[in-house]
């Protein structure tokens, strides 16, 4: 059975209908956002590197949906980073369905060439979000390639943070929640973050502090 659900047609069937749940979820979600002041430029076309832990991944397409209500929205492609591995690929077939683009790549493997087409589309204007904890962890601690594209990119880091009242945790190394329908959402703006070509590895910890402080205010306005 293992091996059955490894083949490309299982994992393209499952895909689908992980995607097609997660879009029931988040649709019948009532969502607010938090910080609309600091996601407003974003919104409106300016390019950035939105950065958010990996157990949130499941949660941030309720962005789209908050934004395309927002009088100031400007549709822009968004990207995301993942991994050449079968779960990257995965990953990636499932946010197709919320019209976000999987762009190939990791630390290890392929990670000169997804840095290169990261910063390709940062250039053209496009928006890129990316998991700094991600794929492995360890849990909300920020790997250095957030703090390095956006320095060379010359584009700030904007934090957020999702969370909903109606959910499951996975029993993950993240703890990863998944929406249950019909719940309260909550979408977490903080402050962009600049990061200069020169010392950019100083800026990670404050990157990270970020990302907690957002999850940590996600927390508070939704709680269980």
């Amino acid at each position: 059975m293992k091996s059955l659900l490894r083949t490309p047609r299982a994992q393209a069937l499952l895909a689908a209908l992980l995607g097609a749940y997660l879009s029931f979820a988040l649709r019948t979600t009532r969502w607010t956002l938090d910080g609309q002041e600091y996601f407003r430029p974003f919104g409106a076309g300016a390019p950035a590197v939105f950065a958010f832990w990996h157990e949130f991944l499941p949660l941030m397409p309720g962005l789209s949906i908050i934004a395309r209500k927002l009088p100031f929205y400007r549709p822009t492609p968004i990207h995301t980073l993942v991994s050449h591995h079968r779960d990257g690929r995965f990953i990636g077939a499932v946010v197709r369905r919320f019209g976000i683009l999987p762009i190939l790549g990791s630390s290890s493997k392929g990670g000169a060439a997804g840095l290169r087409n990261l910063l390709a589309v940062l250039r053209r204007g496009d928006l890129i979000g990316i998991t700094p904890d991600g794929p492995r962890g360890p849990r909300r601690q920020a790997a250095a390639g957030v703090a390095q594209l956006a320095a060379l990119s010359g584009v700030p880091v904007v934090p957020l943070a999702a969370r909903t009242t109606r959910r499951i945790r996975l029993n993950t190394w993240d703890r990863m929640p998944v929406p249950l329908p019909f719940g309260r959402g909550v979408v977490v703006c903080g402050p962009a973050i600049s990061v200069s070509r020169h010392g950019w590895e100083d800026v990670v910890p404050t990157i990270q502090d970020a990302l907690n402080q957002v999850a940590d205010r996600a927390e508070a306005l939704c709680p269980a």
